[in-house]
């Protein structure tokens, strides 16, 4: 039987090019799509509505969510609370969201399977990186996107920072609260380490970890193109996994890793 997806941000950036792979797949089926601005148009036979609880009304095995870092929480629990697993692709959330998440999730029964990025390469970045964490003890991490983006820093790189925080510890040969100057700039930290995000344009997401010792430097970098392409593979691996787990799975590095 086919996997029965529901796509929230189903005519955006990304949502558009994962419900075409849907589309074009013998293995799943397209059974509802959420995109406020579209709502009441159709793709295929399927209706587009405004919210997810009226998408899913029409029975789905995982709903996948491409939609506004203000909205993913409350979709993600909605589609928790219908018994239907989740796969997040929207960036935005916080540590204490992804608990609540997970607590959720577990009590449900269900499956969530959330990645600051489904791109194959940039899970790459993130198991490379946390190779080089085990043996080089000084990092920082470089987080650049278009000028447009609404969160800081993306989840590509909040994801990687605590992900590196839990492999290794960062050492600092001045502390950041002994800067002179101004704090602010020597970035936020984020597990451990510092985070610099830059917003301009012609960026669209790039992701750079940069490891350091006496006389030499390895710098790890993920650049991604304009086209969605790179996330649909690893969101449709996320979504035939989901609905076979229960509670929170973060990173694509764990799908394809562990």
């Amino acid at each position: 039987m086919s996997i029965r997806v529901c796509v929230g941000g189903a005519t955006g950036w990304t949502g558009e090019s994962v419900v075409a792979a849907i589309r074009e797949s013998d293995e799943f089926e397209l059974t509802g799509a959420v995109a406020r601005r579209a709502a009441g148009q159709t793709i295929g036979e399927v209706p587009i509505t405004a919210d997810v609880e009226q998408a899913l009304r029409e029975p789905a095995d995982v709903y996948i969510d491409y939609t506004h870092p203000s909205a993913v929480y409350a979709n993600i629990m909605c589609a928790i609370e219908a018994g239907v697993a989740a796969v997040v692709g929207t960036s935005g959330l916080t540590g204490r969201e992804y608990g609540e998440i997970d607590e959720a999730a577990r009590a449900a029964g269900v499956g969530v399977i959330a990645a600051g990025n489904f791109s194959i390469t940039a899970a790459l970045l993130k198991h490379f990186s946390g190779i080089a964490a085990r043996h080089v003890p000084h990092w920082e991490i470089v987080d650049m996107a278009s000028a447009a983006k609404p969160d800081s820093p993306s989840g590509t790189a909040l994801e990687l920072a605590e992900f590196l925080g839990t492999v290794a510890t960062n050492e600092f040969a001045r502390s950041v609260e002994d800067t002179l100057g101004s704090r602010e700039a020597r970035g936020a930290t984020i597990g451990g380490a510092q985070v610099h995000s830059l917003r301009l344009p012609s960026y669209v997401i790039s992701v750079e970890s940069i490891f350091g010792l006496p006389g030499e430097r390895l710098s790890i970098r993920h650049d991604a193109g304009s086209s969605a392409e790179p996330y649909v593979a690893g969101t449709l691996l996320a979504a035939r996994l989901a609905p076979e787990r229960v509670g929170l799975t973060q990173g694509l590095d764990r799908l394809l890793f562990e």
